[in-house]
């Protein structure tokens, strides 16, 4: 009998994108938080990112915060929470969304970007070529459109036939076209590897004040070495 199966090209971490991402770029991490609010936020909660953090790291006030990132009866000092119950989001989808605050360092800005970039629609439903079998729909489609998978199947020695995802096609046209949904995407994981990390804006130009402070106490030491030792190279 001839068995057939699925090949995916990144399932295996191959194959994925550069999301080029910078998260120095301010405005980036404005929008990428506008986004994850708006999209993301409803499954899957930030628990170690509170909402006064954005006003410190990314130049938003606590006006604009309350206006735009906030809803119902949350405060600027909440950790970014979603109001999904837990038990109910497993009943819906099998299992409770994870929440999603470490996951750029778990899985990285490129595994994300190509994630976002992958879904593709069958008669069974919404499908990703990164992450097969996924129970997250792709709650983006109204903004990337829908992708179709264009396959090629080979049948190996034994007669096993093998179909492969080679390429997606956008079937149906959404509300951005591919390179602003592009850019949309980078901005959103740009904001999930700043709130994997935040202390990275800081930290990375502290770094330059140390390498220079090491530079000068090397100079100094040296200076020093040179003295105490002077009368003894005699």
């Amino acid at each position: 009998m001839l068995a057939s199966g699925l090949a995916f090209a990144a399932a295996g971490g191959e194959g994925l994108e550069n999301a080029d991402i910078n998260v120095h770029d301010k405005a980036s991490l404005q929008r990428g938080a506008a986004m994850y609010v708006n999209y993301c936020l409803g499954c899957h909660s930030m628990q170690y990112l509170r909402y006064n953090r954005l006003v410190e790291d990314l130049d938003l006030s606590e006006e604009q915060v309350q206006q735009f990132l906030l809803s119902g009866s949350q405060e600027v000092s909440d950790p970014m929470l979603s109001a999904m119950d837990a038990d109910e989001a497993e009943e819906w989808f099998g299992i409770a969304p994870p929440d999603l605050t470490l996951t750029a360092r778990s899985r990285g800005p490129d595994w994300i970007y190509s994630y976002l970039k992958s879904f593709y629609l069958t008669e069974d439903g919404w499908n990703n070529t990164v992450m097969p079998n996924a129970s997250m729909p792709h709650v983006l489609w109204e903004l990337q459109g829908i992708q179709r998978p264009i396959t090629e199947s080979h049948t190996n020695e034994e007669g096993v036939e093998r179909v492969e995802i080679v390429d997606l096609e956008l079937d149906e046209a959404g509300t951005l076209s591919p390179e602003e949904y592009s850019d949309h995407v980078r901005d959103l994981v740009a904001f999930m590897e700043y709130a994997a990390e935040p202390a990275v804006l800081k930290r990375e130009k502290m770094g330059i004040w140390v390498l220079l402070f090491l530079v000068i106490f090397t100079g100094l030491a040296w200076l020093l070495y040179q003295e105490y030792w002077k009368d003894v190279k005699k």
